[in-house]
């Protein structure tokens, strides 16, 4: 464990939407945001869960068992030409913002890799470093229509002025063996980027907290229907008597302490950024009576191997 800071980290956690679908457009909206976190005083700023450039939420992509239609493939191809390429050209914009507002940037993207598309966290430094990604291990659901699986090679956390940063992304909270790994590593400031606004969503990640010990932030878009374009196809019975400006993600964004008390949040229902001093002392201060990958891991009867290796269908060698 590292030497812990004496001045608190300032913490905001971003609860907004995207200009769905439009890449640069959206990462304007994060350099405007960020600025407004910085000028509150952050050093570490969350954006949500699949923030660059869109949480496709309602939409089917045409797709029914044993059928794909055009039109949901044109979707496809629209979805992919709004992602972005780790690392490239985008990736350096965002790094450029971090830069520029001196914070440690934390993003939910979606990554594309040949002709797959991933739901990625993007961890940046103050002076602009891509310090690493996570991709999401599990896609729920529907979800894996659009995005491949990640692997055990992203799944580090990193070491920086603000802390030990990890992510987890939405439902990845929901996998013990996942968070254990997070815990195993020292893990103080657990960034869950989410696309969850129920009510539930907040008693796991106040559980997250008290289990490892740690500070948890969660963020949420806030989004409506007009922040999707005109032509967006809602799924007919997500669609069926929703208003042009119908909320169609509530948020819920919240930052958590290491004993599980909420510091802010959660906030429904409209735009906001919230902010909280952590300190990170609290970490250490909580593990008196519980380390769940210490002195309460029992390893004699538990053990946990995790693959970190990289898995790719293709290897080339000298």
């Amino acid at each position: 464990m590292p030497t812990i800071p004496i001045t608190p980290v300032r913490a905001a956690v971003v609860q907004c939407a995207p200009v769905s679908f439009d890449r640069d457009a959206t990462i304007a909206r994060v350099r405007e945001h960020t600025a407004a976190t910085a000028a509150g005083g952050a050093t570490l700023v969350l954006f949500p869960e699949a923030f660059v450039s869109a949480y496709p939420r309602g939409l089917t992509f045409g797709t029914v068992i044993g059928s794909r239609s055009a039109e949901g493939r044109e979707w496809y191809r629209r979805y992919w030409e709004s992602s972005v390429d780790v690392p490239g050209p985008h990736t350096a914009q965002l790094g450029e913002i971090a830069r520029e507002h001196r914070v440690h940037l934390v993003i939910g993207v979606i990554e594309r890799d040949g002709g797959t598309l991933y739901c990625s966290v993007l961890f940046f430094a103050p002076d602009g470093e891509l310090l690493g990604k996570h991709r999401k291990l599990m896609p729920t659901a529907a979800e894996r229509l659009v995005w491949g699986q990640g692997d055990g090679s992203t799944m580090q956390v990193h070491h920086t002025a603000a802390g030990i940063l990890g992510a987890a992304i939405c439902w990845e909270s929901y996998m013990p063996m996942y968070r254990m790994s997070l815990y195993g590593q020292g893990v103080q400031i657990y960034l869950a980027p989410t696309a969850d606004s129920r009510e539930s969503w907040i008693a796991t990640v106040r559980h997250v907290a008290m289990e490892g010990r740690c500070f948890v932030l969660s963020a949420n878009q806030f989004a409506r229907r007009t922040d999707y374009p005109p032509d967006y196809p809602l799924d007919a019975k997500i669609a069926l008597g929703l208003a042009h400006d119908a909320i169609l993600t509530a948020g819920g964004s919240c930052i958590i302490n290491p004993l599980g008390d909420v510091l802010a949040g959660p906030v429904y229902n409209e735009e906001a950024v919230l902010f909280a001093d952590l300190d990170l002392g609290d970490t250490v201060r909580g593990k008196f009576d519980f380390d769940v990958s210490g002195h309460y891991a029992r390893p004699d009867v538990f053990e946990l191997r995790v693959n970190t290796a990289s898995t790719k269908a293709v290897e080339h060698y000298p």
